[in-house]
């Protein structure tokens, strides 16, 4: 796949020659709903023999519309990870767009002619609530207006489970609660952080339970308080986890959330090193135990918990987007 990273105004020297299907969206988290998007223009691609093309943009545009810190904002994938979604659902050319205030600024007719036409789009494949602009002036509704018939488009429906929208919005709520079992449903795939290990107080090494202690930056969404079953990849392995997101509660109060996982049949120094962790289901909630025997018997039933997790359902690296079970079917 080829990976153009573009800044406005564009450089038509960037733009490959040809005809494409362009898919368009900020596409967080590529969940089920931006996969029936690219799922539609893919098949227009096949059809037409044209190259599968995606657009995006690298940073939310609340940082310009809002004036949000860009240090502040939590995104469900990163680049990297957007890139590699994308890669996997047969993305020809993904298109990463700056998003800065000139961007923000732009009229739906700029936008169109430069950023859509600009880019040798014959079709354009949207969710049916894609705006370019002020919702009221660009949204699907008036797209083939400033098209000018120059392009096809394609409008996708809502895509749903449950009888609810699937949403990034929806998918940070239930990450947020550490209901993970649903955001990984609405996402098609196993929910992934990236973090560094970093020294923390070592109590688990004392347990019996030693643990790497991730940092996560400031842009990662961790998913709520709460004992997980995980994979964590350390180099090149994959190694069962049973992550803890959580104050420690049972050895003081208020003290600061941190990501602690145990990770299971592993020996070895992780400190500085960069894990990837894919945060497979919620075992339980954070509890407060009277001392340190308690917590290791429950630790104890917390990895046995883990194990028969996976034993159940094997782990498979890639591909990550598994075709969805019928009782996940989804509605338009």
């Amino acid at each position: 796949m080829q990976v153009i990273n573009l800044k406005y105004p564009v450089a038509t020297g960037q733009i490959p020659e040809g005809p494409i299907v362009l898919a368009l969206g900020f596409f967080d988290g590529v969940h089920r709903g931006h996969q029936q998007v690219v799922a539609t223009a893919r098949q227009a691609a096949q059809a037409q023999h044209a190259k599968l093309a995606v657009m995006t943009f690298d940073q939310h545009p609340s940082v310009v519309f809002k004036h949000t810190d860009p240090q502040q904002v939590r995104y469900l994938t990163t680049i990297a990870q957007k890139t590699a979604l994308m890669a996997e659902l047969g993305v020809e050319i993904l298109y990463v767009l700056h998003f800065d205030a000139a961007v923000g600024a732009m009229p739906p007719q700029t936008f169109v002619d430069q950023l859509i036409v600009g880019l040798h789009a014959q079709t354009v494949v949207a969710g049916f609530d894609y705006t370019y602009g002020p919702a009221e002036i660009a949204n699907m509704q008036r797209l083939n207006e400033y098209g000018r018939n120059r392009f096809e488009i394609i409008e996708v429906p809502k895509a749903e489970l449950d009888a609810e929208k699937i949403s990034s919005t929806r998918i940070r709520h239930a990450l947020d609660a550490g209901e993970i079992d649903t955001a990984n449903r609405l996402l098609g795939y196993q929910y992934e952080t990236s973090g560094e290990v970093v020294h923390g107080e070592a109590r688990g090494r004392t347990l019996g339970f030693p643990t790497a202690n991730v940092a996560h930056g400031s842009n990662t969404r961790v998913p709520g308080i709460g004992i997980y079953a995980t994979m964590v990849q350390i180099g090149s392995q994959w190694v069962m986890g049973m992550a803890s997101v959580g104050r420690n509660v049972t050895f003081g109060d208020h003290r600061p959330i941190t990501v602690e996982i145990y990770l299971l049949d592993f020996h070895g120094d992780l400190y500085g090193q960069q894990l990837t962790v894919r945060w497979s289901h919620r075992m339980r909630g954070e509890i407060k135990f009277a001392g340190a025997d308690e917590l290791v018997a429950q630790l104890k039933r917390d990895e046995q918990a883990t194990r028969d997790y996976y034993a159940m359902h094997p782990f498979q690296v890639a591909p990550r987007i598994q075709v969805a079970k019928q009782s996940d079917s989804l509605e338009a």
